[in-house]
C-alpha cells in the first residue's frame, strides 16, 4: 500500500503538486491524504478547449479579437460571406485587425470585394483568394465609386502648369462629355492666373448637366465653387444650393456660355 502511493505518477492533466505532498509520511491517515489532494492544482479547460487554467485561479479571458481569429471563426466567416462591396480608394491589406497585424499587400480603389460583415478595432474583414484580410473601415461602399479620370479621347488638354485639381476636372469632364473640346485656363486675372480655375465652354441644358456633374463630385475633384448661368454653388455655403448672382452685363460675364470651376 505504501509503495503504491509513493511510486504512483500524477495524471497528465495535473500540474506538479506542492513539495509537501512528496514528503508525506507513511503514517498519514486517508483523511489527511484527501486534504492534501484537494490542494493539488488541476488543469481545467474552457468549453472551447483553447485556454488552460489552474483550478481556483482567475484566468484572463480570451480577447474579442482573438475569438474572431480562431481557425473555426475565420472559416465560418469566409463560408458565410455573400456580399460584395466596392473599395472607394486604395487600401492596405492586413493579416488581422489589431496592432499585431502584418501588411500583406494593397487593393486598388474601385475594386469589388467579398466582405464577411465582421468589423473590429477600426478595420473590416474582406475575402481575397479565399483568405481573410482586413482593411481600414469606412472605405467600402455598395455603390461603384466615381472614376475621376477616365479616358479623354477628344484630343483636348490643359497646360501642364495648372493645378492637379484643374487637371482632374478636365479629365473627368472630357471623359464624361467628350463632345466638349474647348477649355480655358490661364489668363492674366484672378484665379485663372494662379492656375486653379478652368472654364468649360458649354451652354444650354448641357451646361447645367456639366455644372451639376462637377458639383456632385466636388470632393473627388477638389472643387471650391462652380458658376454657371448667373448662378453660383460653393462648398462653404453648400447647404444653400445654387445662389443667384448680380448681373455683370454680358453673356460671358454672367457665365451663360461656359461653366466656371475654381479648385483648391
Amino acid at each position: 500500500m505504501t509503495a503504491g502511493v509513493a511510486g504512483s505518477q500524477p495524471a497528465q492533466d495535473l500540474l506538479t503538486a506542492d513539495s509537501s505532498l512528496a514528503a508525506a509520511s507513511i503514517g498519514d491517515s486517508s483523511s489527511d491524504r484527501d486534504r492534501e489532494r484537494e490542494r493539488v492544482p488541476v488543469l481545467s479547460r474552457d468549453n472551447g478547449g483553447e485556454r488552460g487554467a489552474v483550478a481556483g485561479q482567475v484566468v484572463e479571458p480570451i480577447s474579442p479579437v482573438e475569438k474572431m481569429l480562431t481557425d473555426k471563426a475565420v472559416a465560418t466567416a469566409i463560408k458565410k460571406a455573400d456580399t460584395k462591396l466596392w473599395t472607394s480608394t486604395a487600401l492596405n491589406l492586413w493579416t488581422r485587425p489589431d496592432g499585431k497585424a502584418k501588411k500583406v499587400g494593397v487593393i486598388e480603389g474601385a475594386e469589388r470585394v467579398l466582405v464577411t460583415g465582421r468589423a473590429i478595432s477600426g478595420r473590416e474583414e474582406i475575402v481575397l483568394d479565399g483568405k481573410a484580410r482586413w482593411v481600414t473601415a469606412g472605405y467600402l461602399s455598395a455603390d461603384k465609386p466615381f472614376a475621376i479620370g477616365g479616358e479623354c479621347t477628344n484630343g483636348s488638354s490643359v497646360p501642364s502648369g495648372v493645378s492637379p485639381n484643374v487637371q482632374k476636372v478636365h479629365e473627368a469632364v472630357c471623359a464624361n462629355f467628350p463632345e466638349i473640346t474647348a477649355y480655358g485656363t490661364f489668363r492674366s486675372d484672378g484665379e485663372h492666373a494662379q492656375g486653379i480655375a478652368i472654364d468649360i465652354m458649354v451652354s444650354g441644358d448641357r451646361g447645367w448637366q456639366v455644372a451639376e456633374f462637377v458639383r456632385e463630385h466636388y470632393s473627388e475633384l477638389g472643387v471650391s465653387y462652380v458658376i454657371y448661368s448667373q448662378q453660383i454653388w460653393s462648398v462653404d455655403r453648400s447647404g444653400e444650393g445654387w445662389r443667384g448672382m448680380e448681373d455683370r452685363g454680358s453673356t460671358t460675364a454672367n457665365h451663360y456660355d461656359h461653366v466656371h470651376v475654381t479648385t483648391y
